[in-house]
């Protein structure tokens, strides 16, 4: 059975057992699950988050974005590293949910990384060895063995396919493998691709602690592979008892996606690297207070040297709130403050409200909301942060 919840609109009446229900709110917590007023059902309101969840029973529960798939695939293909989903479109046409049309768009990336082979790297290894390999490690030696030798407790650099990099394309591999899909052709391809990657150990990474790897000259043809890995491992969560897997989801989160998208295609726009354009202002000591309490990371920051030059916001959905009704503008204008900038941008998905200039009382602040329309083709959408970049140059001048 399945049935269909698009993101930030409430399915009421929905039937759940006690089980589908606690399954519902362990594997995907971004989906709120309230009893039916006067009904022995739920109401689910689904968050930023689109993608798949299976429970108990055969119910699937599909979470489809209100943009068309082909549009999410483009925002997360170009955020990953401007990879195309090349062999995608054939069964794009078939795909029922974001799970079905993104594996072969991750057979796409995970091919063109190891077209030559897969990467080898040094990884440091510690063991017991009948003969000194590496360096010699004294104090285990006596600690654990009391200096008798062999075996001799050794620490050395091995050059293997075994490598941080590798674990985590195997293990964003193995979690596609693992979720139920009704097209069960699409992901062939992949353990052909998981063959190649026999040496690699398999991980079961937390999908809250993925780690990041560092993208040089050896692994830019990772590049693409590897953030998408990153976005599947993230995304992929299982409720695991009774000795087997009963329930589990695959969920992209949007507000990522779209603010991965927007800081991509704007360094690219602007012809900047990422020591330019910032996302979340990484090294940088930026405070709204003069007792340096309140750190502020902004989603987008232009830098020269040590100054900022430009401050933005990046929202897939406006924030409203009873409580807090205009937070996103609280946010952009803490962000002027603390950059000393006269203007902010607030970049969002059209659909909320149309573009505005606000003046802010007695600041002399400055916030721009900015709507970019994601329904458009991919070569308007790029025409619309073309345009974005040349509004962000102009400020960054006149910093």
């Amino acid at each position: 059975m399945q049935i269909q919840l698009t993101e930030y609109e409430t399915e009421t009446g929905v039937a759940l057992s006690q089980l589908q229900r606690d399954q519902l709110r362990r594997v995907a917590p971004s989906i709120l699950v309230v009893p039916t007023v006067g009904a022995a059902t739920y109401d689910l309101t689904p968050g930023s988050f689109v993608g798949v969840v299976h429970l108990s029973d055969e119910l699937e529960l599909l979470v489809r974005p209100k943009l068309p798939i082909d549009r999410v695939l483009f925002l997360i293909s170009y955020a990953v590293g401007h990879g195309r989903w090349a062999d995608a479109p054939a069964v794009l046409g078939q795909a029922e949910s974001l799970l079905e049309a993104i594996i072969p768009g991750f057979t796409y990336q995970l091919r063109h990384a190891v077209r030559r082979g897969v990467l080898q790297g040094y990884r440091g290894e510690e063991d017991s060895l009948a003969t000194v390999r590496g360096r010699w490690r004294i104090d285990d030696q006596i600690r654990d063995r009391f200096g008798i030798a062999p075996p001799i407790e050794v620490s050395f650099d091995d050059f293997t396919e075994d490598i941080e990099v590798n674990r985590l394309i195997r293990a964003a591999l193995h979690r596609l493998l693992r979720l139920p899909a009704r097209n069960d052709r699409t992901r062939w391809p992949l353990r052909a691709l998981d063959a190649k990657l026999g040496n690699v150990k398999l991980v079961d990474y937390d999908p809250r602690r993925v780690p990041q790897v560092a993208i040089d000259r050896r692994t830019v043809s990772y590049r693409g592979a590897l953030n998408l890995s990153r976005l599947i491992l993230t995304g992929a969560s299982f409720d695991i008892s009774r000795g087997g897997v009963e329930a589990s989801a695959f969920l992209i989160n949007m507000n990522r996606v779209f603010e991965d998208f927007v800081v991509v295609a704007l360094r690219e726009a602007l012809g900047v690297s990422d020591r330019v354009l910032l996302q979340g202002a990484p090294g940088r000591r930026l405070f709204l207070d003069t007792n340096e309490r309140i750190a502020l990371k902004p989603d987008v920051s232009m830098w020269s040297g040590e100054t900022c030059t430009f401050v933005g916001d990046v929202k897939y959905k406006r924030i409203r709130s009873e409580a807090y009704p205009n937070a996103d503008l609280y946010q952009l204008t803490a962000y002027t403050i603390a950059t000393g900038l006269p203007t902010g941008i607030l970049v969002y998905a059209a659909g909320d409200e149309d573009p505005v200039v606000h003046e802010v009382v007695g600041l002399g602040k400055r916030l721009e909301l900015v709507a970019l329309e994601l329904r458009d083709s991919p070569e308007r959408i790029l025409r619309q942060i073309a345009l974005l970049a040349s509004r962000i140059t102009e400020l960054a001048r006149a910093a």
